[in-house]
């Protein structure tokens, strides 16, 4: 299974970004899909999580700001961000949950800066 990130990329405060992750090769029934950020110096921190039938949680930090979303039939999770902060800035990570592992993609550069 390979996960192929995208979207990423430098907006200025106030910005809108929309980060997608498409999950490829062998994939029979993936549970949960949704993306980690990791900034410099800080823990990775879980951002929004899908499940299949589209049930969704949030980091406290983006609730308002992000929506996430899933196209089962593509086994794409997106990630659509409005009124970036700078504190949003970081590496995000998209991951989905296969019988109970998790696979990663590659991570995209999210830069919030002015």
């Amino acid at each position: 299974v390979q996960l192929q990130a995208s979207g990423g990329g430098l907006v200025q405060p106030g910005g809108s970004l929309r980060l997608s992750c498409a999950a490829s090769g062998s994939i029979f029934n993936i549970n949960a899909m949704g993306w980690y950020r990791q900034a410099p110096g800080k823990q990775r921190e879980l951002v929004a999580t899908i499940t299949p039938g589209g049930s969704t949680k949030y980091a406290d930090s983006v609730k308002g700001r992000f929506t996430i979303s899933r196209d089962n039939a593509k086994n794409t999770v997106y990630l659509q961000m409005n009124s970036l902060k700078p504190e949003d800035t970081a590496v995000y990570l998209c991951f989905a949950e296969i019988y109970g592992f998790n696979y990663w993609g590659q991570g995209t550069q999210v830069t919030v800066s002015s």
